[in-house]
C-alpha cells in the first residue's frame, strides 16, 4: 500500500463522533442550517466601492501555507485546521500547498517559484479563492492576487466570516461588525483611479459649486466612515457591557459561585453545559457554533448552587480584533470563581490547544483563576491514548458529554473546588426575611429547617458574611 501523501493527510478529515443520543434540544439547529450559504455564488475579485467589507462568497478553495518552524506535523495539523474553518465558512477545499521557507515571503507570502506553481494549480483545478494559513499584509495579498488572478484572503478574514455568520443576538453582530471593520481599514484597496479620486459637493459636506473644501479621496472618505461607524460601534458595546455587568453583579451580590466553561473550538463546551443542565443550546460538529455566552444554573452534589457559563471558542491565532472586541463577553471567564478548560482529546495536539487557550485567558486577566482541566470526547480514544493524556496534564479528567463517561466525577471535582459555607448558624429568622432563608438555600447548606410561630428556624452551614447578616436579622429566644 502507497505511504500516505501529505496533502491526503492535510485534507483527510473525518467526522469521528458517532450520532448523539441527546445534546440538548437544539433548539437553533434549524434556523442555523437555513442560514448557509447557497451553492452556485461565483466570487469575483472587485474593488471595494463602500465601507462594506469584501465579502466572502466562498466555493472552492486552495489553500497555502509557509512552514518556517516548528515540526512539519504542526503544519500540516495547522493547514487541517485551516480547512475545518473555510468548511465551515460554506467552502468546498480542493487542494492545498506547504512551502518550506525560514520565512513567508515579504512581496507575495509564497515565494515567485511557488506562487507561479499555485497559479497554475488554481487554474487547472477551478478554484476560485485562495486561502493563506497566516494574516497576511496588505500589500502580500494585493501582489498575490495579481499573480494567481482570483481572490485571496487570509487566517483572520475567514475567522471573522465564520464570527458574522453565527453571530445571533445584538451585542455579537457589534462585536464581529466592530473586528470586521478594524480588519478591513488598514486594507481598502482601489484599482486604477476609482479609490483616488475627489469627492465634492454633497459628498465632501458643501452645497455645490463654489462652497467645496479641498476634497477628499474616495479613500480618504471611507476611511473617515469606517473610523465614524467603529465609534458608534464602540459606544453601543460599552452600553450593553453595562448591563451585563450589572446582571454579574447581582449573581455575585447574591454570593452564587460561578464557573466558565473555556477552551478551544469545538471541543465540546456546549455539549458539556447540555449535559449538566439540559440547556438546549446549539451544538454542532462546526467551529465557532457558540458566540453568544449562555449562563445556567446548576447545583452540587450536596445541594450549592452555582451558575455554568458556556463561552465563546478559541483556535490558535485568534485575530487580535476579536479578543478586543468580544471582551466584555470574555470577562465572563475572568468574573468566574472556577474555570472549567475543556479541551479535545482526539486533537492531535492537545497541548497545543491548552497553550492557545492560556494565552487567551491571560489576554483578560484571568490566570490567576482556579482551572481544571478536562479531556473531553474520550470515549473516542483508545485505553493507551487515554493514559497518554494522564501523562500530559496530571490532574486532569478523562470524560465524555456525549456519553456521560466521568461526568459523576467532574460534578464531584467541581463541588470540591468551589467556595465552601464554613460557619454553623442555628437561629431563627423572622417570616418578613424570606430573602436570607432562600439565600442560605442557593449558598449555603441546610442541616435541618423547621417552621416555629416566631419565624424559620434554621441550621445550616454559611459563609461568613452571610452568618452576620443572618445574626443581625435572628430573633432573639
Amino acid at each position: 500500500m502507497e505511504s500516505e501523501s501529505t496533502i491526503d493527510r492535510i485534507l483527510r478529515r473525518g467526522s469521528l463522533a458517532p450520532a448523539s443520543e441527546f445534546d440538548g434540544d437544539q433548539l437553533d439547529l434549524e434556523e442555523r442550517a437555513s442560514l448557509r450559504r447557497v451553492p452556485g455564488l461565483s466570487t469575483e475579485l472587485e474593488d471595494i466601492s463602500e465601507v462594506e467589507y469584501r465579502q466572502l462568497r466562498l466555493e472552492k478553495v486552495v489553500l497555502i501555507g509557509v512552514w518556517g518552524t516548528g515540526t512539519v506535523t504542526g503544519a500540516e495539523n495547522s493547514l487541517r485546521e485551516l480547512a475545518a474553518l473555510a468548511e465551515t465558512a460554506g467552502a468546498q477545499v480542493l487542494d492545498g500547498l506547504l512551502q518550506r521557507r525560514a520565512k513567508p515571503d515579504p512581496a507575495s507570502y509564497l515565494g515567485k517559484g511557488k506562487a507561479d506553481e499555485l497559479r497554475d494549480l488554481v487554474k487547472s483545478l477551478g478554484a476560485d479563492t485562495v486561502i493563506a494559513d497566516a494574516e497576511l499584509a496588505p500589500s502580500q495579498r494585493r501582489t498575490l492576487e495579481d499573480i494567481v488572478k482570483v481572490k485571496v484572503v487570509d487566517r483572520t478574514a475567514i475567522i471573522l466570516d465564520i464570527f458574522a455568520q453565527h453571530a445571533k443576538s445584538k451585542e455579537g453582530k457589534a462585536q464581529v461588525e466592530l473586528a470586521q471593520l478594524e480588519y478591513l481599514l488598514p486594507r481598502l484597496r482601489g484599482w486604477g483611479v476609482s479609490m483616488s479620486r475627489q469627492a465634492g459637493g454633497q459628498a465632501a459636506g458643501g452645497v455645490g459649486i463654489g462652497s467645496r473644501g479641498p476634497g477628499e479621496t474616495k479613500i480618504e472618505l471611507d476611511r473617515r466612515k469606517i473610523n465614524t461607524k467603529m465609534a458608534k460601534l464602540r459606544k453601543e458595546i460599552s452600553q450593553m457591557k453595562s448591563a451585563r455587568d450589572t446582571k454579574r453583579s447581582k449573581r455575585e451580590k447574591a454570593g452564587v459561585p460561578q464557573v466558565a466553561i473555556a477552551g478551544y473550538t469545538n471541543a465540546g463546551k456546549s455539549s458539556l453545559l447540555n449535559r449538566f443542565t439540559r440547556a438546549g443550546v446549539l451544538v454542532e460538529n462546526a467551529l465557532f457554533a457558540t458566540l453568544d455566552p449562555t449562563i445556567r444554573r446548576h447545583e452540587t452534589p450536596d445541594g450549592r448552587s452555582y451558575t455554568l457559563a458556556d463561552t465563546v471558542g478559541f483556535v490558535k491565532s485568534l485575530p487580535h480584533q476579536l479578543v478586543e472586541a468580544f471582551r466584555s463577553t470574555l470577562e465572563e471567564i475572568s468574573a468566574a470563581d472556577l474555570i472549567v478548560h475543556v479541551v479535545d482529546a482526539t486533537d492531535p495536539d492537545p497541548l497545543g490547544q491548552i497553550r492557545t487557550v492560556h494565552e487567551v485567558i491571560a489576554d483578560v486577566e484571568a490566570s490567576a483563576i482556579e482551572e481544571l482541566i478536562v479531556f473531553n470526547k474520550a470515549d473516542l480514544i483508545s485505553d493507551e491514548d487515554q493514559v497518554r493524556l494522564r501523562g500530559l496534564v496530571p490532574g486532569a479528567l478523562l470524560i465524555s458529554a456525549r456519553t456521560g463517561l466521568g461526568i459523576e466525577q467532574l460534578e464531584t471535582e467541581i463541588a470540591s473546588l468551589l467556595p465552601k459555607p464554613e460557619i454553623i448558624f442555628q437561629g431563627v429568622i423572622p417570616y418578613d426575611r424570606g430573602d436570607l432563608v432562600s439565600k442560605v438555600h442557593l449558598v449555603g447548606k441546610v442541616k435541618s429547617i423547621d417552621y416555629v410561630e416566631a419565624g424559620t428556624q434554621l441550621n445550616a452551614l454559611v459563609e461568613e458574611d452571610l452568618a452576620a447578616e443572618l445574626k443581625q436579622a435572628a430573633i432573639q429566644i
